[in-house]
């Protein structure tokens, strides 16, 4: 979770032509599939592109937060400062786990992913929906070492098998001195 101190600010309404002021609070964001699947059901387009109109992208930060119902002028009150480290946050791989380039199956096919797929192999990896709130980072990287660890085992080629064979047999040779 990303804690945002929005300290108090002074906002002008040009349709009223007010002034309005803000108190401070600190926004709680989670970066996690519930959010996203928020988002997409708004904009009807999926989050995983990188095009993202800034009033998108303040929108996904109100999907983000935690907090229940926060005055839209906070999101307006964001300094860049505060969008930087909310895309620092969500850009986090939020795991120590590392993946070999040998199993580099990761999506980078430039396939666009949308949050219901992401359910689906929630599902079909028997992920408990708890891991819904987790960071989206985390949870990706889960959904990867669980089809890295339900894929099938990698096959001998017919020369390591026979380089295996004649490694066993030669310690069998040695272990009974025998000569065949």
């Amino acid at each position: 979770m990303l804690s945002i101190n929005i300290n108090q600010v002074e906002l002008f309404n040009e349709r009223t032509n007010e002034f309005i002021y803000l108190k401070p609070i600190v926004l709680k964001l989670e970066h996690s599939l519930i959010s996203i699947s928020k988002w997409e059901s708004k904009w009807h387009k999926p989050f995983s592109t990188s095009n993202k109109t800034p009033s998108e992208m303040r929108d996904y930060i109100r999907c983000m937060t935690l907090n229940g119902d926060v005055d839209p002028a906070y999101y307006e009150a964001l300094s860049d400062k505060d969008i930087t480290n909310i895309e620092h946050y969500i850009n986090d791989e939020m795991t120590a786990t590392t993946f070999r380039s040998g199993n580099d199956k990761k999506t980078s096919s430039k396939k666009i992913v949308t949050s219901e797929e992401i359910y689906y192999w929630m599902i079909a990896l028997n992920i408990p929906f708890e891991c819904e709130k987790w960071h989206l980072n985390r949870l990706l990287t889960l959904i990867r070492v669980c089809n890295i660890k339900n894929s099938p085992k990698k096959k001998m080629s017919k020369k390591d098998i026979y380089a295996r064979n004649r490694a066993i047999n030669q310690a069998n040779r040695n272990k009974y001195n025998s000569k065949g």
